[in-house]
């Protein structure tokens, strides 16, 4: 069973987002059943907010597969998006400073009950419906802990004025007036203090025990971390990873030296076994280069490319350029899920 009538099951197996200039992320495996707690932890650049957006159906994935509620990913998108909501996703969806608390909860609840249900409870009459939209606000403040009467100026209170922990409960509040059967936040855990850390993960918690699967995008997880599914982003192996057609790999070996570059597919050997000597009588030098097989102890990596394919810098270490890579494809399709 895949789904209850609230939480929805997620799996994925090799998932991974490709940008313009590479990998978001990838090689991503989750299984987590109905009503679980999805912290999703990396740094910064690692492609955690493309994972959480690949899997509410809003960034389309381009290695592996994965499962909400039973919905196949990427092919179930607009199935997936139904079900499932962002709660704070900066660039993607965020409050609007400018509009007070009230606004955005009147705004929300106007939006549901136009495009949330059928043609018939459209028909319904009005007192009907507004007493259902009461409801339902009631209920997603309830459920995210805000309470109206504890701000500066109540309902009225601006959103640039509240605190950083009310933020996201009134977006965590307004997510669940939808009623999805998965939530997704971003920056859990950003500009918090401990003591409010600890009150943010109580509230997802909350919400999951109640049967919502929780995904939430976060620095560091809870210390107590034991009821939790953690998927960890921008882990990558130390050894180099072949990428597009970018990796070299030169081997050294007695008096040959062969140079395999996978971007031209060519191979160049060369013998080399003389001394340089220069006689001080004639201005003459013959140089020549020795390479000793009992010396030859380097092993020398490059990782670039000119305009025709010729390999021109070397370094010591592929994984910091793969990482760079994968920093700026997360970057690449973030900006492209914000301007969708």
């Amino acid at each position: 069973m895949d789904s209850t009538s609230h939480g929805a099951a997620v799996s994925a197996v090799g998932f991974g987002v490709k940008g313009p200039r590479g990998w978001a992320f990838r090689d991503v495996d989750i299984t987590a059943g109905p009503g679980s707690l999805i912290a999703v932890q990396g740094p910064s650049g690692s492609g955690r907010t493309c994972l959480l957006l690949a899997l509410t159906g809003r960034m389309k994935s381009a290695a592996g597969g994965a499962e909400v509620g039973g919905l196949p990913l990427p092919k179930k998108m607009a199935a997936v998006r139904s079900v499932t909501a962002l709660a704070h996703v900066p660039g993607v969806a965020e409050l609007d400073p400018a509009l007070t608390v009230g606004e955005h909860l009147r705004e929300r609840a106007l939006l549901q009950g136009r495009f949330g249900g059928s043609l018939r409870e459209l028909l319904r009459p009005r007192r009907e419906r507004r007493a259902e939209a009461r409801a339902l606000v009631d209920g997603a403040l309830k459920a995210a802990g805000l309470d109206l009467e504890s701000l500066p100026k109540g309902i009225r209170t601006s959103v640039r004025d509240l605190e950083r922990l009310e933020a996201l409960r009134l977006s965590v509040a307004l997510a669940l007036i939808g009623g999805p059967r998965l939530l997704a936040v971003d920056d859990t855990d950003l500009k918090l203090s401990d003591e409010e850390r600890a009150a943010a993960w109580a509230m997802l918690r909350g919400l999951a025990a109640a049967g919502t699967t929780v995904l939430a995008v976060c620095s560091e997880p809870p210390e107590d971390g034991t009821d939790l599914v953690l998927v960890r982003t921008g882990d990558r192996p130390e050894e180099a990873t072949t990428d597009a057609a970018t990796t070299t790999t030169t081997t050294t070996a007695s008096n040959d030296t062969t140079t395999t570059t996978a971007s031209n597919d060519t191979t160049t050997t060369t013998d080399a076994d003389t001394t340089t000597t220069t006689d001080a009588t004639n201005a003459d030098t013959d140089t020549t280069t020795t390479t000793d097989a009992t010396n030859a102890d380097t092993d020398t990596d490059t990782d670039t490319n000119d305009g025709n394919g010729n390999g021109n810098d070397t370094g010591t270490d592929d994984s910091d350029d793969d990482r760079d890579h994968d920093k700026e494809g997360a970057a690449d399709a973030l900006a492209q899920a914000g301007r969708a």
